[in-house]
């Protein structure tokens, strides 16, 4: 029995975090937005963050919320699949 139905992949918005910490200026690195993100009370490091991208980690509500805010986008816009799948 599959755990997921989502193409193996264990959230819908790591393709979309990777996309806008890249578009970032300057350039955000994955040790930068987990450093962003502990500023807000979000203890991940930059594995995690690498996890997250690929797919490979779930992100609860509060993270998601806490990339949106980091990120300075929308929660649609972190869980838009239209262009992922």
């Amino acid at each position: 029995m599959f755990k997921n139905k989502n193409d193996s992949s264990n959230n819908l918005c790591g393709k979309n975090v990777k996309k806008y910490r890249l578009e970032q200026l300057p350039r955000l690195s994955q040790r930068g937005l987990a450093d962003k993100l502990q500023l807000e009370g979000i203890d991940l490091d930059k594995n995690a963050i690498q996890r997250i991208e690929s797919g490979q980690r779930f992100v609860t509500d509060i993270e998601l919320l806490a990339l949106s805010k980091v990120l300075n986008v929308s929660l649609a816009d972190l869980l838009n699949t239209s262009n992922n799948f």
